[in-house]
């Protein structure tokens, strides 16, 4: 009797790579033609032997990438089975903030301790798409101060660690064409700082659900206005649903910008669409996040970076 096959180990992309001194969120449209899909589709394939080259200058660097591509072109792109959750980024209407909706069909998450390397990688990679692709969002994000936001607080406390980690970002036997990968949705907010800086350290607490110089959680509301902290996390009869967050602050004092560029990485997408309903809509309805008062969301995307193994074998087609 012959045994039976053994299925090949599914890699998954560097999700989980360490925090950074700089990261590059690029957002890229694909032109509309069958011309320009093939070129996507080869040069998402090449990313992981251009990544390699340009790590190889300085291999402490801790340079990665994380490559994940949207519902509009995913199909025509890469020929994948369709993961089952993902679509375009659904607008969350509130009394008084929105979420937005902005186009984007790659989405190109770079991260290194060198800034030099971070934009080496972006210019090899967008000259690989060449013309087939424009730039709808280019950010820069830097690590600031020991993990802080430009707000002041500690951001991404609440990251999953040890074998939380893959279980709450990787999807699993729930969609076996998409094991390995993950959903990510990426916001860009800008912060009017002068009217932050204007409250009191104990009003932001409040706000925020902890104390700004040690980080410590506040004790949750039993009801009326809660804080982000508890908007922010999911709990139902299975328990919390963690998220993996890689936000980086961004910003130019001479123009006046200061923002936080929010990524999301998930096993299920309905888990921070739940987070941005209960953000924006309110929990309950009505009473929104009040952190939405203190940042404006300029953008957003669903994107699905499927598994290493399956970004690879683009390039063997």
């Amino acid at each position: 009797m012959s045994s039976p096959s053994r299925r090949v180990p599914i890699e998954p992309q560097s999700v989980d790579a360490p925090l950074t001194d700089s990261a590059v969120f690029l957002v890229l449209t694909v032109a509309d033609t069958a011309e320009a899909y093939a070129a996507v589709k080869n040069a998402l394939g090449s990313v992981s032997d251009v990544q390699k080259n340009v790590a190889f200058r300085d291999l402490g660097a801790s340079l990665s990438c994380t490559v994940a591509v949207g519902s509009r072109v995913w199909d025509a792109v890469t020929g994948l089975p369709r993961p089952a959750e993902l679509h375009e980024f659904r607008p969350v209407r509130g009394a008084v903030h929105t979420a937005v909706a902005t186009p984007g069909d790659i989405l190109l998450h770079i991260r290194s301790d060198r800034r030099d390397l971070c934009f080496e990688l972006e210019r090899q990679l967008l000259g690989a798409f060449g013309d087939a692709v424009a730039v709808a969002d280019e950010t820069v994000g830097f690590r600031y101060f020991d993990v802080r936001d430009l707000l002041g607080f500690v951001d991404g406390t609440a990251n999953p660690v040890g074998q939380a980690l893959p279980e709450a970002t990787l999807v699993g036997e729930e969609d076996p064409d998409a094991a390995g990968g993950t959903y990510v949705v990426v916001q860009k907010y800008v912060h009017p700082l002068a009217a932050w800086n204007a409250l009191t350290t104990e009003q932001q607490e409040a706000i925020m659900g902890r104390t700004k110089a040690d980080n410590i959680e506040l004790d949750d509301a039993v009801d009326g206005q809660k804080s982000h902290k508890t908007l922010a996390t999911i709990v139902d009869d299975a328990g919390e649903h963690d998220i993996l967050r890689d936000n980086m602050p961004f910003g130019a004092p001479g123009s006046g910008e200061f923002g936080t560029y929010f990524i999301g990485y998930a096993r299920h997408l309905w888990v921070i669409e739940r987070m941005l309903e209960r953000m924006f809509i309110g929990e309950p309805p009505g009473i929104h996040d009040r952190l939405l008062d203190f940042s404006t969301p300029l953008t957003g995307s669903v994107f699905f970076a499927p598994s290493a193994s399956l970004l690879d074998s683009l390039a063997d087609d």
